[in-house]
């Protein structure tokens, strides 16, 4: 019987876990940290050994594969053992991969694939078809696999797990930007970051289909180094040499497959990086045959994303809007870019090697003041400061939103748009947005 070591034991190393027993293979689950009560229960219901707070080096290093945590590093201790002597490394999806023959739909990209990931599965379930949603949002692939198979997979993929796939084929690929994030996990060079975007396109036939927007100059660079077997559908801003999607004279328009259009305002989703989000949404619908009416009717109720420029409430004629998912900087660039009022920015977290250059001119622009939200605020302070707005310096959610209400005024806007991961002071993401619109309902 093989032996498959999952490392992290969250949702994803968790369903990998249960499949790999579903599959026969003998399972062990290590992780360093506490593991949650719902996935220690999930374990034992399928009666699969796990450790937590620490690793058993004799326990993993003789496993034939290692399925690890998208979360986990190459430069951990670990890794670097099991790297030294040869034993493979995988990623959840990859293991998954191997047990379905499901349609897959995969998004990736540095900013938007949520968005486009939760857009194209809205669209799926309305019109009917049986779709899963899986990656970085949704459950487990693998437990999906496992115990509630679907015909197609919607997936959001970070770079972080396509770096350990390598068989795993999407039948649609969507490559929605590639702008600098995650560089302190590739050495700080931006081509390693890049080359790990473009993985999605590995295994490709051209009975695939690769959607990726057209305006981006990285990804033009990207195409010319790698082959592409897929069917590509570029999609652009406006009309131009290649794309065949994009607005024009207000109408959106998709030239193939089938031609399809409607007006750009009934789109539910508003501002420009949405407008390439439900551009590469429609061609990913029109690709899987879904019927017109109903790809234009979800286009137009999509409800959108939580913590992804979520509008929380009005206080005092004060709009505040949680973008906590703005965790780097084109992310935040996009969210100023739809500001149309004075905007009070919040900033701040555990920086990535973010460079600020790129939101200068907007935050001198759009911005009245801003307040400065992480464990260590002095970057921002040495790039901020110089274009004389009032600045705050906060430690904690309550002390931030504090500043936020007495610095605005009627017909002002409170943005969170952090630019930086949130793990110096908050669980995660979703547990930043979720204080900050706790603290903002609560003035």
């Amino acid at each position: 019987m093989k032996r498959i070591v999952v490392l992290g034991a969250g949702e994803s190393g968790a369903g990998a876990a249960v499949l790999a027993k579903k599959e026969g293979f003998d399972v062990f689950v290590s992780d360093t940290s506490k593991i949650k009560d719902k996935y220690k229960k999930l374990l034992d219901s399928h009666h699969i050994e796990w450790e937590e707070g620490h690793h058993t080096e004799e326990k993993i290093l003789n496993a034939d594969e290692v399925i690890k945590s998208p979360g986990i590093p190459k430069e951990a201790p670990m890794i670097q053992k099991l790297m030294k002597q040869g034993t493979h490394i995988i990623s959840e999806i990859e293991f998954a991969g191997r047990y379905t023959n499901s349609k897959m739909i995969c998004i990736t990209g540095s900013n938007g694939k949520t968005t486009t990931t939760s857009l194209i599965y809205h669209i799926f379930k309305s019109a009917g078809y049986d779709a899963g949603l899986a990656g970085n949002i949704g459950r487990s692939l693998a437990l999906q696999v496992a115990e509630d198979p679907h015909e197609y997979y919607i997936i959001e993929l970070s770079s972080f797990q396509l770096d350990n796939m390598y068989d795993f084929r999407a039948n649609i690929a969507i490559l929605l930007n590639i702008t600098p994030d995650h560089l302190d996990r590739y050495d700080f060079k931006f081509e390693n970051y890049a080359d790990a975007k473009m993985r999605i396109t590995q295994n490709q036939t051209p009975d695939d289909a690769f959607i990726y927007w057209n305006d981006d100059p990285v990804i033009k660079k990207e195409l010319e180094k790698f082959d592409i077997h897929a069917t590509i559908y570029p999609f652009s801003e406006l009309k131009e040499a290649g794309s065949i999607a994009y607005i024009e004279e207000g109408q959106y328009k998709i030239e193939k497959p089938t031609p399809f259009n409607m007006e750009q305002e009934e789109l539910s989703l508003t501002g420009k990086h949405n407008l390439y989000n439900s551009l590469a949404a429609g061609i990913a619908s029109n690709i899987a045959g879904i019927k017109k009416e109903s790809i234009r009717k979800s286009l137009s109720d999509f409800p959108g994303v939580e913590h992804r420029l979520e509008k929380v409430c009005k206080v005092r004629g004060v709009q505040y809007i949680n973008d906590s998912k703005a965790t780097n900087v084109d992310a935040c660039w996009y969210a100023l870019e739809s500001m149309k009022t004075p905007t009070i920015l919040i900033l701040g977290g555990k920086d990535k090697g973010n460079d600020y250059h790129h939101i200068f001119d907007l935050v001198k622009q759009k911005c009245k003041a801003i307040v400065y939200l992480g464990a260590d605020n002095k970057k921002l302070h040495d790039n901020f400061d110089q274009f004389g707005l009032p600045v705050r310096d906060t430690h904690n959610m309550k002390d931030c939103v504090k500043a936020c209400y007495e610095l605005a005024e009627p017909g002002d806007t409170v943005l969170l748009s952090p630019c930086c991961a949130s793990f110096d002071l908050f669980k995660n993401m979703e547990d930043r947005g979720t204080q900050f619109k706790e603290c903002v309902r609560a003035l």
